[in-house]
């Protein structure tokens, strides 16, 4: 007489819900930032364009390393439409305020999440959010020293391209505590 293994019904958990949730918001803050990238290349702005360029795939690579957690840890992923996002701007202080505020919110949702991981006693997930927690800081940095840069350099937007090709922002690189991303890291 052959047994067989009765398979465990999965009950999601708050944390789960919130990742899921979390691929939505990370999918969605790419596309946010492709559309200010397209705005700075439709402007002549090719440094600030390939700034944002980068960041566009730094979201989805975040919400690609949270469905690689998700299926490593035999939860389904489910990929989600996006949120609209905003294509009409006027000048570059306000996309990067938005970018800036962007970043912000990421960081309470990310906040959300350890907390949450945390309440439920889910150890794995509460490690698996200290690499974004530590990615969110320096998120958050980078777009306020753009931001101050913007606003020094008094509307001469070249000022602002040299800082870039100047200066390092942002992403330094391949980072190997970074959690592994779903088909890999573009």
């Amino acid at each position: 007489m052959a047994v067989t293994a009765k398979k465990i019904q999965h009950k999601e958990s708050k944390f789960e819900h919130l990742l899921q949730e979390q691929v939505k918001n990370e999918f969605t803050a790419s596309q946010q930032y492709i559309a200010v990238a397209v705005w700075f290349d439709d402007n002549d702005l090719p440094r600030l364009a390939s700034h944002f360029y980068q960041q566009a795939l730094e979201e989805r690579n975040h919400a690609m390393m949270i469905v690689q957690y998700l299926m490593d840890n035999s939860i389904t992923p489910q990929i989600p439409a996006i949120e609209q996002v905003r294509n009409d701007f006027t000048e570059t202080r306000e996309l990067i305020a938005l970018a800036l505020e962007q970043e912000r919110e990421v960081t309470r949702e990310i906040e959300t999440l350890a907390k949450t991981a945390r309440e439920e006693g889910d150890y794995i997930g509460e490690q698996f959010m200290q690499w974004f927690l530590k990615e969110q800081v320096e998120e958050v940095a980078s777009m306020s020293t753009l931001l101050n840069v913007v606003d020094r350099s008094k509307g001469n937007l070249f000022d602002v391209e040299n800082y870039l090709a100047r200066e390092q922002v942002g992403d330094e690189g391949a980072d190997p505590t970074a959690p592994k991303a779903a088909g890999g890291a573009l």
